[in-house]
């Protein structure tokens, strides 16, 4: 089979609906040769029927992030689909309500500790369980947004992110003696279920489809997409800890 990720192995979390995403990371890495295992949480039918659009259905696995079983036993549960894994996305995140709309100073310390948990620390708490499926050429890319800026309604996820990013460049010092790389796709506003549940979201929408250089459709997600496999692929030997913006150059450009 040909493709960038011909033979390699790879694990996509993050998988809610066709249009998250992961679903077009898992579509695209088929595509490209790659075998593909993916993880839910929650409503796991959901995920499997949504596996079943993909070019080759591909098994779900169950994953709380914040689930210290859950983890401890993830490259079990792998193995029972691939005898390893070349490469892992990361695209889970999560904040209360509280954390979001513009109520920024009024959120409460246990919900910002969710955000936290689950779309900060949960990148290196997933790579160090799959960990030992991974060899020296192994990749792990998370989805970030832009966190050198405050936006508004943003808020605690945008700390959140920023904290993501942190992580990524401590995963690249610590994991690069293992020969395993990992680096961040900074993808522009996109129509996912994700953003539909911060309220105000569509003051990104705007400002993104008027500013960024290249233009900005909402709606297209391969972009961001191709930029993971390509990170995921053996394009990149040499680059790690780096953010790579996928946002029609917005964030090149003044306001």
């Amino acid at each position: 089979m040909s493709g960038l990720l011909a033979g390699k192995r790879v694990l996509v979390t993050g998988v809610i609906t066709e249009q998250s995403i992961a679903f077009s990371v898992a579509k695209l890495a088929q595509e490209n040769g790659a075998q593909v295992v993916l993880t839910g949480y929650g409503r796991l039918s959901l995920v499997e029927r949504i596996a079943k659009r993909l070019p080759a259905e591909a098994p779900v696995i169950e994953l709380d992030v914040t689930n210290s079983e859950h983890l401890a036993t993830l490259a079990d549960r792998v193995r029972e689909h691939v005898d390893g894994l070349d490469g892992v996305v990361h695209s889970i995140g999560f904040a209360p309500p509280s954390c979001l709309g513009g109520a920024f100073l009024d959120a409460p310390w246990e919900d910002v500790a969710t955000a936290l948990h689950v779309s900060t620390y949960s990148y290196k708490a997933l790579a160090m369980a799959a960990l030992p499926l991974m060899s020296p050429g192994g990749a792990v890319v998370g989805l970030t947004f832009d966190a050198s800026k405050a936006w508004p309604v943003y808020d605690w996820m945008g700390v959140a992110k920023a904290g993501l990013e942190a992580v990524s460049r401590y995963l690249a010092l610590h994991l690069g003696a293992k020969g395993i790389r990992s680096n961040l796709v900074s993808a522009g506003p996109l129509r996912t279920m994700a953003a539909k549940s911060i309220p105000g979201f569509e003051k990104f929408e705007q400002v993104w489809s008027e500013r960024a250089p290249l233009g900005w459709d909402l709606t297209d997600r391969e972009p961001a997409a191709r930029a993971c496999v390509a990170l995921l692929s053996d394009w990149f030997p040499a680059t790690t800890g780096e953010i790579i913006h996928v946002d029609g150059g917005f964030h090149a450009v003044g306001a």
